[in-house]
């Protein structure tokens, strides 16, 4: 992807990753230290119980996380692998109206690509998406641990 940008990732979204596309979950903003992404709660991403399928606030916070991964790992213009190594959510309030998705460690994830480039070793990245309702409660919180290696390490 050439420009980390909403609108680029919402396309990206359509062709790599059409089950959260057509899930209604779009990218709103993404800069150096956070990603944003909002879902509204509908028939195509319900649960029997009247909110949004934990499936579909996986999928919506795993993408904030993620595309900050995507981001720095192409800022830095080195073959870097990512993985998601492990993920914990808690629920905390039923998940209705428009859920809003934001991770904030933009920064925790280009010191470890820095230091991965760096080393040549692997590092693992504990990285937090919370997701909040329209009235800013928290619905939901997701811990996801990313590991990143880089490909070809050069001293």
């Amino acid at each position: 992807m050439s420009k980390f940008t909403a609108k680029n990732l919402n396309k990206f979204l359509l062709f790599k990753l059409p089950s959260a596309y057509f899930s209604g979950i779009r990218v709103t903003s993404i800069n150096n230290t956070e990603a944003i992404a909002t879902v509204k709660h509908q028939w195509i991403n319900k649960n029997p119980f009247r909110s949004l399928y934990w499936a579909t606030q996986g999928m919506a916070s795993e993408l904030v996380t993620g595309i900050l991964v995507m981001k720095y790992i192409a800022e830095s213009k080195k073959k870097i692998s990512m993985l998601v190594i492990s993920e914990k959510g808690d629920f905390f309030k039923k998940a209705t109206g428009k859920i809003t998705f934001i991770c904030k460690d933009g920064n925790k994830i280009k010191s470890a690509i820095d230091k991965t480039i760096s080393t040549g070793e692997g590092q693992t990245i504990v990285m937090k998406a919370e997701g909040f309702n329209e009235e800013y409660e928290i619905v939901s919180s997701f811990e996801y641990t990313w590991s990143v290696k880089v490909k070809e390490f050069q001293r």
